[in-house]
């Protein structure tokens, strides 16, 4: 396999990774999200403002610790996948999800490795993903790669750096504070979402802006991580979610231009509070991407 097909696998998996986690291309931010006084804390159903409603969203989801979750993104004629699984958050983000690649450039590729579906394992430390049986044969029999969140800082650069915060503090409530923090949030009415009855609300976020009050990157970091963010065509970010009667998130769904065509993610999520196990693979049986990478180089030409 070249270094630009093990390149262009690893990046999408670490994009993939992403996804599946219930993020978008900008991150949540506590922003204006805390403090309310007590009075304005109210049900996300309530007559009261969308902000103070989705306050209590934000405290009552982020409570629940865990949920399983259902997702399915596209981005243009590059992707199309769907995944599901079990996610815990509070001291990192950690969980189980399987995806499969469904339409696009990347499942033809995924097809030629000999698999359109992955298995994934998240961590606090790091992404791993079972690429399966024929990759492996690539692999010198090792089944997972291992994605470390320090070194896709290094080989993504900013984009990597951003990546690396999110993936580490990613939970399902990342919509709600990206509508807190955008200064747009209003509520639609209300809808049955898979047979739970729901609040619905909605908001359009600048994709700059909210990174610049949620990452905590260094100033040169976040200034070309937004160049190469407008050199992919992103300058906002359409978020809606809905809400039940227990201020617990049910659905989220994201909507944004890039140069690859619009990317669109929706996210199911049920059962909060599941209890969710989960451990890094066997070592003997996991190959590290930024070894990878370098083994690649160092055999074959670019």
């Amino acid at each position: 396999m070249s270094t630009s097909s093990v390149r262009r696998t690893g990046i999408t998996l670490v994009a993939v990774a992403a996804a599946l986690a219930g993020l978008a291309a900008c991150g949540g931010s506590d922003g204006d999200s805390k403090g309310a006084p007590a009075k304005e804390q109210h049900k996300a159903g309530s007559d009261f403002s969308p902000v103070a409603a989705l306050q209590a969203v934000q405290k009552k989801t982020d409570g629940a610790g865990s949920a399983k979750v259902e997702m399915t993104m596209s981005m243009g004629a590059v992707m199309g996948m769907s995944g599901n699984g079990s996610l815990a958050w509070g001291d990192g983000t950690t969980g189980t999800m399987r995806m499969k690649y469904t339409q696009g450039s990347q499942a033809q590729m995924m097809k030629q490795l000999g698999s359109d579906s992955i298995d994934a394992r998240y961590l606090r430390d790091a992404y791993y993903a079972d690429m399966g049986p024929n990759f492996a044969k690539t692999l010198g029999g090792k089944h997972w790669i291992r994605y470390g969140y320090d070194d896709m800082a290094k080989l993504m650069g900013p984009a990597g750096a951003v990546m690396k915060d999110q993936m580490q503090n990613a939970t399902p409530q990342q919509g709600v504070k990206t509508l807190l923090a955008s200064g747009d949030v209003k509520k639609v009415g209300t809808e049955d979402v898979r047979g739970v009855r729901t609040t619905h609300y909605s908001g359009t976020v600048d994709v700059a802006k909210m990174v610049d009050r949620s990452s905590g990157l260094d100033a040169k970091t976040l200034d070309a991580f937004k160049t190469q963010m407008n050199q992919s065509g992103i300058t906002t970010d359409t978020v809606d979610i809905w809400v039940d009667k227990d201020d617990l998130l049910v659905k989220k769904t994201e909507r944004a231009a890039t140069k690859n065509g619009e990317m669109n993610t929706t996210v199911f999520y049920g059962d909060y509070g599941v209890k969710v196990s989960v451990q890094a693979p066997a070592a003997s049986d996991t190959v590290d991407f930024s070894t990878l990478i370098k083994s690649k180089s160092n055999a074959q030409p670019s």
